[in-house]
């Protein structure tokens, strides 16, 4: 046979001629963005090139341009699950305005949107078994139809199959669970030759998956720490079908000792009080290690205040002690100090009356305290009779008792 190869909109043809084979290569050695195109073949026989073939299918080749940034993708699903006869949508996103946004599935080109922002979505409206499947996309130049962005990361569309049994899941051991314990999470279906997977709560990708003959498959964790806590379920697929999925078990919680995991660096477990609202509330807290310097600054200024209060008040009743009964100002006249060993002895002296002996009372200096009627000794100085008054202010001098002398 002889065949040849079309690239469209170029007249030019590459020929090659098989003698005894049934398939012939036109192989491109270095793509270049002159390569990128849809191409098409046909054959003859060679001893009748009056006979041609039909031209084939075509194929298109896409030359990936590093210039533009490879997009992302994301399923959108209003129940948070795509389940048979649902709705969902693929949205596609890139760095360009304008551009065309083509979405993949399996590596062929599914459906295509003219987009004048940064995405475009693609909408399924009843989601059906051969929609599940692995998916990305790219972008292009409305103008450069084989000049294209390389693919976004890919993602699986799952479709949930009601007809699937929901299977079972168990804990063992059961209860909290101490920090370096192995914990085995088993789940059983009702279906042979299946895939299993263990799903985390508030993780979008299974944390493991097991093939089972069988209809139950078990998943340990080994050394469990804080960080394995949380509720989980699971799920299986027919191998055959890898894409169709059963709605996932109820869950169960796997609760470890500690809570927070402190093996991590800077994390540590959110401290509670009575009446708050536990870790992770909006309640406003003292920062770590400041609760404490503050009451030892605080228990410390009190008793420093309690000891003040104390020692003014002693001193106070000392004083009040010495005063006795009448109260005594303080005096002009000088002080002289009594013989350590001599009892103080208190006098009442009031010019033109009679000595009276007032109680005694112990004095820290050893002193001897006289009141005088200071207004009846000016009197008398002056030559005058003092007036008689029981209230008049007296004067207390210090009498050194060995010698008698008012000082």
């Amino acid at each position: 046979m002889m065949f040849f190869l079309h690239k469209a909109g170029h007249p030019n043809l590459q020929v090659r001629t098989v003698r005894d084979w049934t398939v012939a290569e036109f192989p491109i050695p270095s793509a270049s963005q002159e390569d990128g195109g849809s191409y098409t073949c046909d054959y003859c026989p060679i001893t009748d090139q009056s006979r041609w073939s039909y031209p084939s299918d075509p194929v298109e080749i896409i030359v990936g341009e590093p210039s533009y940034p490879k997009p992302s993708i994301s399923l959108l699903s209003p129940s948070g699950g795509v389940s048979l006869g649902g709705a969902m949508t693929v949205r596609c996103r890139g760095q360009y305005l304008g551009k065309r946004f083509m979405l993949n599935k399996e590596g062929r080109h599914v459906q295509s949107v003219d987009s004048d922002g940064f995405g475009a979505e693609f909408p399924i409206s009843h989601v059906s078994r051969e929609d599940g499947g692995r998916y990305s996309c790219s972008y292009r130049s409305k103008s450069e139809l084989f000049t294209e962005s390389y693919p976004s990361d890919p993602v699986e569309l799952v479709v949930r199959d009601p007809s699937l049994p929901r299977p079972s899941i168990s804990l063992s051991p059961t209860g909290v669970t101490t920090p370096g314990t192995n914990v085995t999470i088993r789940c059983e279906g009702q279906r042979r030759d299946v895939r299993f997977f263990l799903h985390k709560a508030g993780d979008l990708n299974p944390q493991q998956q097991v093939d089972s003959a069988g209809v139950r498959a078990e998943f340990r964790i080994l050394t469990v720490g804080r960080q394995h806590g949380g509720n989980y379920s699971c799920s299986y697929r027919p191998r055959l079908q890898p894409f169709i999925s059963s709605y996932a078990s109820s869950s169960v919680e796997l609760v470890v000792a500690g809570g927070t995991d402190l093996t991590q660096h800077g994390t540590a477990p959110a401290p509670t009080r009575p009446g708050s609202t536990g870790p992770g509330r909006s309640e406003s807290t003292a920062p770590p290690g400041l609760t404490s310097p503050i009451i030892a600054g605080a228990s410390a200024a009190a008793a420093v205040l309690l000891l003040l209060l104390l020692v003014a008040f002693i001193c106070f009743r000392r004083t009040r002690a010495r005063k006795g009964s009448t109260p005594r100002p303080s005096s002009p006249l000088g002080v002289l100090k009594a013989p350590a060993q001599q009892d103080p002895v208190y006098s009442s002296i009031d010019e033109g009356k009679e000595t009276q002996t007032l109680p005694q009372e112990p004095d820290p200096d050893g002193l001897t305290y006289a009141e005088l009627n200071h207004q009846a000794l000016q009197a008398k100085q002056r030559g005058l009779a003092p007036a008689p008054d029981p209230v008049q202010p007296s004067v207390y001098a210090a009498i050194n008792v060995s010698q008698g002398i008012p000082q």
